[in-house]
């Protein structure tokens, strides 16, 4: 059992730094190639966060851990809403960019919605999987035009792309090199984490379904935790709320999407009934905690804080 918390807790940091180095590794080269930076925050960026839930749900739909493969994302979607904007609120009160609530929030309810509908049948197909991959790829799209119609709005949304790009170095190998340990590190990670987590559940006498929405699901979030946290005490609300509702869009659309195209994932009933529905909540209840002020508060942020205590709470009792 020791053995296995170990090899979780290296699954996790094999994860987290996977991310690191390949999003950081294929920056820097698309920026040698003189790709635009509002491009790169755009993909690379914004699937680069979401590396560690995809290939997190991919080895374990492809394993037939069907349960971890969508606990991880609907359990991610709800910590990321839930506990790191409610820590990230509790740091510091987070500002809200009207277009943020225009252009985005609508699509992560509607993903969240679409989600809900498509898994009455119990099971994602390869047909619902390309639907929505296809979602994702109309979605960046539509994000880039509309990054592209002000120079300045497109410079100011990927603050964290220009970060990248000032230390970036001349060596392009050393570029693909960091691509290629972060993939490695990300592969290896997920395989460690999946398969102690499925033996800690086992001998806990936990489902699958509860560690998949809770420890693999927060593990898995660790990029976002840290991005939006630290973009809350660097006073940059709109990257730290921004993060959140990028991430949800693209857990659901790319990552789901990825994962059901690979391999069709049944969906638990206990899902429907309990955990999308929670998912749907929090992502519906988000619109008029942000409206009210357009500022998530400090008391806000105890509230949502205080929301995902009690529903790990009744995981777990």
């Amino acid at each position: 059992m020791t053995l296995q918390i170990v090899l979780l807790f290296v699954g996790l940091v094999g994860l987290y730094y996977g991310a690191e180095w390949l999003v950081t590794g294929a920056a820097r080269f698309a920026h040698a190639l003189h790709i635009k930076p509002v491009v790169i925050g755009l993909t690379i960026v914004a699937f680069g966060t979401s590396m560690p839930e995809l290939v997190t749900s991919v080895i374990a739909g492809i394993k037939h851990f069907n349960d971890i493969a969508v606990g991880n994302i609907v359990g991610s979607n709800i910590a990321n809403i839930a506990l790191i904007l409610g820590l990230s609120a509790i740091v510091r009160p987070l500002k809200i960019d009207m277009n943020l609530l225009n252009r985005d929030m609508p699509v992560m309810i509607g993903c969240a919605c679409f989600l809900y509908f498509i898994s009455w049948d119990g099971v994602l197909s390869r047909w619902e999987g390309v639907a929505l991959f296809v979602g994702i790829v109309a979605y960046t799209f539509y994000v880039y035009i509309a990054a592209i119609s002000g120079s300045k709005a497109a410079a100011s949304e990927h603050p964290e792309v220009e970060e990248l790009i000032r230390t970036a170095h001349d060596g392009l190998m050393k570029d693909v090199i960091l691509i290629i340990v972060g993939l490695v590190a990300l592969v290896a990670g997920a395989h460690l984490l999946v398969h102690a987590a499925v033996y800690i559940a086992k001998v806990m006498g936990i489902s699958e379904l509860v560690i998949g929405l809770t420890v693999i699901a927060v593990g898995t979030s660790l990029p976002e935790l840290a991005t939006s946290v630290v973009a809350s005490i660097r006073k940059q609300a709109d990257i730290s709320v921004g993060n959140i509702v990028g991430s949800n869009i693209f857990n659901i659309l790319a990552v789901l999407g990825v994962a059901a195209m690979i391999q069709p994932i049944l969906v638990n009933p206990i899902s429907l009934r309990l955990d999308m529905p929670v998912m749907l909540f929090f992502s519906i209840f988000l619109v008029p905690i942000i409206t009210w002020k357009f500022v998530i508060s400090r008391l806000q942020g105890l509230f949502l804080l205080s929301g995902y205590g009690v529903y790990v709470y009744w995981l777990f009792k």
